[in-house]
């Protein structure tokens, strides 16, 4: 007595692969690090940062993500961040202070908040979980927090081998 063997993956129409590779935002991240404009690396002088900024070519920001940072142990005071954000602005797609997994995670954050999940109602979902582009942990936190309340099932990996993470009792 043979039986067809059947692939219940791929018969699964209800299965729906969440990726959020698909949803990464395309662009240049740069680290920019404000340490070369500091006194000995440690102390802002106000008129010499300044100097700095006004004279720095802002334009090759040119639709970039910018992650500011100071990688010395110099205490920078507010204003300094704000003021390169000033300048930044009119040039970059974000800037945000901090490292560039910040910098993706701040993205992933305001891209999975903008998600309309209403499409995943009721429905079996997989969060793909191998990724090639820098997908933040966070980001994965964030888009759970958000299809949960929608989703009748997540689970997390590939279709063939997935971890169950919740399902609506």
């Amino acid at each position: 007595m043979e039986e067809e063997i059947v692939n219940r993956v791929a018969s699964n129409q209800n299965l729906i692969t969440f990726d959020l590779e698909d949803y990464y935002p395309q662009g240049k991240r740069v680290l920019f690090d404000i340490k070369e404009w500091l006194f000995e690396g440690l102390l802002l002088r106000e008129k010499d940062f300044r100097k700095h900024v006004a004279a720095h070519d802002w334009s090759q920001y040119q639709d970039q993500y910018v992650a500011l940072t100071c990688s010395t142990e110099a205490i920078i005071p507010g204003w300094a961040y704000l003021l390169l954000t000033s300048s930044l602005i009119p040039y970059t797609k974000k800037v945000v202070v901090g490292s560039l997994e910040i910098l993706e995670t701040i993205l992933y954050a305001e891209i999975i908040n903008d998600l309309d999940v209403s499409e995943y109602q009721d429905k079996l979902l997989i969060i793909k979980g191998c990724a090639n582009k820098p997908v933040p942990e966070g980001a994965y936190i964030s888009l759970i927090q958000k299809l949960q309340p929608v989703a009748k099932s997540i689970m997390y990996g590939e279709a063939c081998s997935s971890v169950p993470l919740y399902k609506r009792k």
